[in-house]
């Protein structure tokens, strides 16, 4: 009974005022209890790479038949957050200068465009339609410099891994973390070295250097696990191939860093057997060293890039985002001081690339899982009291509104109920300067409502209209870097 009390806030006297508790109402919803705002002692970012508004619902539906029904949609805190970057350049411009924004009504203008706009990654045109369409698809983020305001806290030109626009590198969260004696932790669906990953874990002053990335993470210990995908010698079925350059090696920075890992000669245990991945998450695993790196045994992607494009057939080889999480929590949750752990849906974004339906729900699937795996975790291990759990994106992709979309300016997915996809309409394939949503719970979690001081009265167009209030990514960056080591980072542009 005590500890279920403790889990729940429900103890009497100043030490339940410690920190605002996480408790249960009737209908199964989190509330926020009244009390003194307090620091977590673990933190956890996950990050459903890509997903707008509509990936989000159309999941739901798929997976429910109705709205309201995830885990993450009864926390007490939601809000919705900008994304674009400082500027839109690819290197550094030494410009401290905002050269971007985000304006509700242009964002949502229903005023009606002619013409056409050509995709950037089908290279297939889309039609312009309305005027709110065409904005958001200009000025957008990317993951590198979104990642570095989820991480860092500041705003930087697109391609920076934790690289300001002057070209210096920055202090980030994971960086944080270590210093203040916690673990740190980064698992992903797509390749470790991948931009938001990286994010969480390196340095760079272009997220397209694998291979450096791959060798700052392997060389330096920074995380204490690292897991995701991005093997060398598997494609993108799962089936072994032969490395035939020096290319193929470069997400795990490069062949002689990937010499040193699968050898001992790096801090980390290697893994990369689904069997393995399986008993880290079961606790079952023998470690030979206390950090833990782990490549799946896929090129790319844990499932999207396979072959074929519909739902289903997925790769045998390999485990699911929630197996790999629940083996980081195994490993962090060692750590007497706490820990920081970014959990990334990578391949959300590259099906909203593909205009994949099917795939996108598949992943967002594999996403909302993994939400469930740390919040039984959460709930486990000292409940809402003692962690604080951040659910969001980095930034929106692919504009997917209903089937009549064309002519009715951001029509929501339609509903087809349960095990059936919604209907969809895709408006560009690649990313968006949209709004995206945030939910959060545990200690800190009311900040991120005290920051969204702006009010956006159209996303109602959507069936948001019940969260109008939004705030900017780096709002969340600076609370993760306050929150897990005590530091303040000022406000960026």
């Amino acid at each position: 009974m005590a500890l279920t009390r403790r889990r729940f806030g429900l103890l009497a006297g100043a030490a339940a005022l410690a920190t605002p508790a996480i408790i249960p109402v009737r209908d199964g919803a989190y509330a926020q209890a009244a009390g003194v705002a307090g620091r977590p002692r673990n933190v956890i970012l996950m990050i459903s790479d890509g997903a707008g508004f509509h990936t989000w619902n159309a999941a739901s539906y798929y997976e429910f038949g109705e709205l309201g029904r995830q885990v993450y949609d009864r926390f007490p805190v939601k809000t919705l957050m900008t994304t674009f970057p400082l500027n839109t350049s690819t290197r550094p411009t030494n410009d401290p200068a905002a050269k971007v924004g985000y304006d509700p009504a242009k964002a949502w203008s229903t005023e009606p465009m002619a013409g056409e706009f050509v995709g950037e990654v089908r290279k297939v045109p889309y039609r312009n339609l309305f005027a709110g369409y065409h904005f958001v698809r200009q000025d957008y983020v990317d993951s590198a410099a979104a990642g570095t305001a989820l991480a860092a806290g500041i705003k930087t030109y697109n391609n920076a891994i934790n690289f300001d626009n002057s070209g210096k590198p920055v202090r980030m969260v994971g960086d944080v973390a270590k210093s203040a004696g916690k673990a740190l932790g980064v698992v992903t669906s797509v390749q470790v070295s991948h931009a938001t990953p990286a994010a969480f874990s390196a340095h760079n002053i272009s997220r397209n250097n694998y291979a450096e990335i791959g060798r700052e993470q392997a060389e330096t210990g920074l995380c204490d696990v690292l897991l995701g995908a991005g093997h060398p010698a598997f494609d993108d079925n799962g089936r072994y191939r032969a490395p035939t350059s020096d290319r193929a090696f470069q997400y795990v920075g490069g062949p002689e860093t990937y010499l040193k890992l699968t050898t001992g000669r790096t801090s980390y245990h290697w893994l990369e057997t689904k069997e393995d991945f399986e008993a880290l998450a079961a606790g079952t695993l023998r470690l030979s060293k206390e950090k833990v790196f782990g490549v799946a045994q896929v090129a790319t992607t844990l499932q999207y890039q396979r072959a074929g494009k519909e739902m289903g057939n997925l790769n045998a080889n390999v485990p699911d985002l929630a197996t790999m999480t629940q083996g980081a929590l195994n490993i962090l949750s060692r750590n007497r001081n706490g820990f920081f752990l970014m959990v990334e849906g990578g391949a959300v974004d590259w099906a909203a690339h593909g205009n994949n339906t099917g795939r996108i729900i598949e992943e967002q699937i594999d996403f909302n899982r993994a939400v469930r795996t740390v919040v039984s975790w959460i709930e486990r291990n000292g409940g809402f009291e003692e962690n604080l759990l951040i659910v969001t994106t980095d930034h929106g992709n692919g504009m997917a509104y209903g089937p009549q979309s064309d002519q009715f300016a951001f029509q929501p997915v339609v509903n087809r109920g349960r095990g059936n996809l919604p209907e969809v309409m895709w408006h560009y394939d690649t990313h968006t300067n949209e709004l995206v949503p945030v939910w959060a719970a545990g200690p800190g979690s009311e900040r991120l409502l005290a920051a969204a001081t702006k009010i956006d009265p159209h996303v109602g167009l959507v069936g948001w209209g019940d969260r109008p209030r939004y705030h900017d990514n780096t709002d969340i960056g600076r609370l993760l870097m306050e929150l897990v080591g005590g530091e303040r980072r000022a406000a960026a542009n």
